[in-house]
């Protein structure tokens, strides 16, 4: 044995021309996650929960530049939204969604999958009411909410648990799905909260930690079984040259 390949043996370095490839990672499947489009309720300032209010008229435009963002994105920092491949598309089946998802689908060239676990959390009885009605309606669970929100104090509503759990194991099963690839998911905010939540190892019962707007953008990236927010609350689509019709 030559001092050369006794030094690579006991270093356990590879040899020059041995043709090892380093190890490499395997590629992130990422979720982005767009909430629905300004609805007529969100303008109204109702309570939607499972409601199915249609889409406003800025709501149908901010669907289209969500599309546009997606198919054409030029920008730097977003580079791989337009190189990476979207593999499927999926949308809450209930209006507002499927509304936003249809430009998407029309520009990405896939088929928009309805799933009812992407729906927002029930509200039961408030939903329908006006936010400024409450106090006076329900002026014990108003007042309870005030002072700590929770999803468990709306009456007859899903409730906080049951709301995350839905949500959590959602959001598992199209990783699971979708292990190396691009996902495209049109929900809402309350459901977007709580997949960041997850990410943070945190529960939601209410209180909403992250601001989550009307057609903005959310990444959440997995590999391995680790997972990162990469995103969260981008609405630059919105703005700018991004808006124009």
């Amino acid at each position: 044995m030559t001092e050369a390949t006794s030094s690579s043996a006991s270093t356990g370095a590879a040899p020059i021309d041995g043709a090892v490839p380093p190890p490499t990672r395997p590629p992130a499947s990422r979720l982005i996650l767009i909430r629905h489009g300004e609805s007529t309720w969100n303008r109204e300032r109702r309570i939607q929960g499972q409601l199915d209010p249609p889409l406003s008229e800025d709501g149908l435009a901010q669907a289209r530049r969500v599309a546009r963002r997606l198919e054409q994105s030029t920008r730097p920092n977003l580079a791989a939204e337009r190189h990476r491949q979207v593999e499927a598309l999926y949308t809450s089946d209930l209006l507002r969604a499927t509304q936003t998802a249809e430009p998407i689908a029309a520009s990405l060239g896939v088929k928009a999958e309805p799933m009812v676990e992407l729906r927002e959390i029930f509200l039961g009885e408030w939903e329908g009411m006006h936010t400024d009605d409450l106090a006076s309606r329900y002026p014990e669970a108003w007042d309870a909410w005030t002072r700590e929100p929770s999803w468990d104090v709306v009456p007859g509503g899903e409730g906080a648990a049951a709301f995350e759990a839905r949500v959590e194991a959602t959001i598992d099963r199209l990783f699971e799905r979708h292990a190396h690839g691009d996902v495209v998911v049109v929900t809402h905010g309350g459901v977007i909260q709580i997949a960041l939540h997850q990410v943070v190892g945190r529960t939601s019962h209410g209180i909403f930690a992250f601001r989550i707007s009307n057609a903005s953008l959310s990444v959440v990236e997995r590999r391995g079984r680790r997972k990162v927010i990469a995103r969260v609350n981008d609405t630059s689509h919105l703005e700018g040259a991004w808006a124009e019709e």
